[in-house]
């Protein structure tokens, strides 16, 4: 089967889908075993939820920059 020009663009999203997909289910599997270790249920406080967002956002950011870094 011939590759199709705008077929790499859908590779990556299914790649990059099951990849988040993958990381965010092993993220929660660490998170219970350690709420079960300790005796307790799963809680996450404000401040660990921000600080979780700020470094996926600054994960995000070195992504998009990628591209860029290619260039140098």
């Amino acid at each position: 089967m011939q590759d199709r020009p705008g077929n790499w663009k859908a590779m990556a999203l299914v790649v990059g889908a099951v990849a988040g997909a993958a990381t965010g289910l092993a993220a929660a599997y660490v998170l219970v075993r350690r709420a079960e270790r300790r005796g307790e249920s799963l809680t996450v406080s404000t401040g660990e939820g921000l600080r979780l967002g700020l470094l996926v956002m600054g994960l995000l950011r070195e992504v998009a920059a990628l591209p860029d870094r290619s260039e140098r």
